[in-house]
């Protein structure tokens, strides 16, 4: 059977590859070995999930496998995925689940493990708990009071919007701010926590009805939001992914403000404040290179690593740096959470534009972007498609036609069927046609498996 676990926990298509009773199983897995090294009776798992109409289902079958191994649950609802990680903290809880597939279409689902601690597992337990949930189960079954219960958080809201609202020391009256929920796990959290601070919100795709998230909006699809902040004459637009673990903006101007660009603005306020530990940050191999060049000059490190916020976080840990993320704007504080979570990028964001009283395209500006395509091509193997020698040397042939002057990142996807190329390079029609060519060949490379 394939790998269950990805760069991102366990994800499919749901009632296909992620059914109700693999969701079973890994609730027992899961609960039974977080919990066998701890003091704790009975294991306290803390569960979150997204809007998808599927996470109901898979909540259920989660908490039975839980309850059946003697573990008790908090159901945290609707939230983001960070509010998971940080509810799992502030309960002292052995772990949290979160249920959702990010910034993936309805039908896709994941489950995702929180550690006690708030951070995401490590593969070596990922790995322990899959090699149980897939075999043959010799888990304890408890019976009478030993079984596991569940009970509801309902100010599990509240309590994540108030601890985001903590990690900023300003007030934002007077900001006028557009925001798209993406018909996510946002969609009450990121508004009323802006409200809260003093800011003028419009508020759009914040209407979930199971079915709608992602569709055409959020972080992924921003155009709707450059119109309204244009239309509304805002200081900046605020685009979330279905659990809110990421965002992207949008400055005044109406154009797209990526986490590359975040990540340089924030990190130079934070050099200028003193509080960017060691002067260094981490990036993943998909960055600008207008980034590398900006935090350079500013005398700030730049630790690169493989495409995935896990990887970040190692890294971050390893050379002890509190700020780094993902041009997708998957973005971790690590002074304030565990993982990437949006609302408090937006609020340091909106923190550094009150502080500096610059406006977001000033912010923005400080980093030069380099011509960049990226262009994702839906195979069915992408493995064999990724070590395909003609693909490879057709790589390496646009590599020598960039002539040292860009460069070329193909690599397969790693929670979806996809391709994913990237070339950049000094001009936009160039890159575009090798991005096109290498994209395309991918597809027909794949028909042929």
């Amino acid at each position: 059977m394939a790998k269950l676990f990805g760069t991102d926990g366990v994800r499919g298509v749901a009632n296909r590859d992620l059914t109700a009773e693999l969701a079973y199983r890994l609730g027992r897995a899961g609960a039974y070995i977080l919990a066998k090294n701890t003091d704790y009776r009975k294991p306290l798992i803390v569960i979150g999930q997204d809007t998808r109409i599927s996470g109901h289902m898979l909540e259920g079958a989660m908490i039975a496998g839980i309850c059946s191994v003697g573990g008790n649950v908090v159901k945290a609802g609707v939230i983001p995925t960070p509010g998971v990680s940080y509810l799992t903290r502030l309960l002292n809880a052995t772990a949290g689940v979160m249920i959702s597939a990010s910034h993936n279409p309805v039908e896709d689902n994941g489950i995702k493990f929180f550690s006690s601690t708030g951070y995401k597992l490590p593969d070596s337990v990922e790995e322990e708990i899959e090699q149980l949930a897939l075999s043959v189960d010799n888990m304890p079954f408890p019976t009478g009071e030993m079984l596991g219960s569940v009970k509801e958080l309902n100010d599990a809201c509240e309590k994540y919007i108030s601890f985001a609202k903590n990690t900023i020391d300003t007030k934002l009256n007077g900001v006028k701010v557009v925001i798209d929920c993406a018909n996510g796990a946002a969609f009450q959290a990121a508004p009323q926590a802006l409200k809260e601070l003093g800011a003028e919100v419009i508020v759009i795709n914040n209407q979930p009805n199971g079915i709608n998230i992602n569709k055409n909006c959020g972080s992924t699809h921003p155009e709707q939001l450059q119109k309204e902040v244009l239309k509304q004459g805002a200081d900046i637009g605020i685009a979330h992914d279905g659990d809110a673990d990421r965002m992207i903006a949008v400055d005044e101007k109406g154009n797209i403000v990526d986490g590359d660009q975040i990540m340089v603005a924030c990190g130079l306020y934070l050099k200028k404040k003193g509080l960017l530990k060691d002067n260094s940050l981490v990036v993943t191999v998909m960055s600008n290179i207008g980034l590398h060049l900006a935090l350079k000059q500013a005398g700030i490190t730049v630790y690169q690593t493989q495409v995935g916020d896990r990887y970040v976080l190692e890294k971050m840990i390893e050379a002890g740096c509190n700020l780094g993320g993902e041009q997708s704007g998957h973005i971790i504080f690590l002074d304030h959470n565990t993982t990437g979570d949006g609302l408090v990028t937006a609020l340091q964001l909106l923190q550094v534009m009150s502080d500096t009283g610059k406006t977001l395209s000033q912010l923005a500006a400080q980093m030069e972007i380099f011509p960049q395509i990226l262009l994702n091509a839906r195979v069915k193997n992408k493995d064999r498609v990724m070590s395909n020698p003609t693909f490879l040397k057709a790589v390496k042939e646009i590599e020598g036609k960039l002539k040292g002057e860009g460069r070329v990142l193909v690599r397969p996807s790693g929670t979806e069927p996809l391709v994913r190329v990237m070339v950049e390079g000094p001009k936009d029609d160039l890159i575009k046609t090798m991005a096109e060519e290498l994209a395309d060949l991918a597809l027909k490379l794949d028909e042929k498996l």
